[in-house]
């Protein structure tokens, strides 16, 4: 297997199979409609996907550089941008791609949640929570704990984006749970799969040196499953957080605040 097959196999065609279901999913096709009143949904694929590309790659670069992990030069095209190979860009690409596809087709069938209440305090909760596994990443590698950098640089990395989702929505988030948590474990479980096979068959490597070695399956070194939880949890948490009508609803109430507030300052100034 080479890193283009696995894109291929892996992430391209589940991405070609989904967009091909939703030109018959009238509820998907429904919700796509409803979205693009408020902005267009390629407009939030774009959106993230860019996020995701510009805020991994310095990030990956890092890792192959400092030989967190490394790739077979032997099975990818030989276009190498930095430290990491062009396949690894797409991956970072097309991954949210096929999150946000999921997402869409199962959030077109939420019915469980319309009339939950949100919880204000979640967002306390969930940011500090996020803080203290943050803090504790850090504590890792100042450190040096033998065997925890790649967990660590995978923390230090991720959460803070992950705290910030939770800063604006953590209790719209809590509500929508029952989606997120089935979309976010099931892909994951799906992609550590794939990575599985792909590090068997000599595509990439993780050292053994920088990681736990702990391995799911006696197969997936467990920073591997770390990482597409973490990756499908920033994912996720974005896509529905742009797609739910609570967050349109919080945006124009942040917006009023904003207002008022400028206007009260702007009343202050005067003589």
């Amino acid at each position: 297997m080479t890193y283009l097959g696995f894109l291929i196999g892996f992430v391209l065609m589940p991405i070609l199979l989904l967009l091909a279901w939703m030109q018959f999913d009238k509820k998907a096709k429904k919700l796509g409609s409803q979205i693009s009143k408020n902005m267009q949904l390629v407009f939030s694929f774009i959106i993230l996907t860019s996020l995701a590309l510009l805020y991994t790659t310095p990030w990956d670069n890092y890792l192959v550089a400092t030989g967190v992990w490394w790739y077979d030069a032997d099975k990818v095209s030989g276009i190498i941008l930095g430290w990491v190979p062009l396949e690894e860009y797409l991956f970072f690409v097309l991954q949210p791609i096929l999150g946000g596809l999921i997402l869409l087709l199962v959030f077109a069938r939420r019915t469980d949640n319309h009339g939950e209440r949100l919880i204000p305090a979640a967002r306390s909760v969930g940011i500090s929570i996020a803080l203290l596994v943050w803090l504790a990443a850090l504590a890792f590698l100042i450190l040096g704990i033998p065997g925890a950098t790649y967990l660590g640089l995978e923390l230090i990395w991720a959460v803070p984006v992950i705290m910030l989702q939770l800063a604006f929505g953590a209790d719209i988030l809590w509500k929508y749970r029952r989606l997120l948590i089935g979309v976010i474990l099931g892909l994951t479980i799906y992609l550590s799969i794939a990575d599985a096979i792909a590090i068997q068959s000599g595509v990439w490597t993780i050292d053994p040196q920088q990681s736990s070695g702990l391995l799911l399956g006696g197969m997936l070194p467990i920073e591997e499953f770390i990482f597409f939880l973490l990756t499908n949890i920033m994912v996720g948490f974005g896509f529905l957080l742009i797609w739910a009508p609570e967050s349109h609803a919080r945006l124009v109430d942040i917006k009023n605040k904003l207002s008022t507030s400028r206007q009260i300052h702007d009343l202050g100034k005067e003589p």
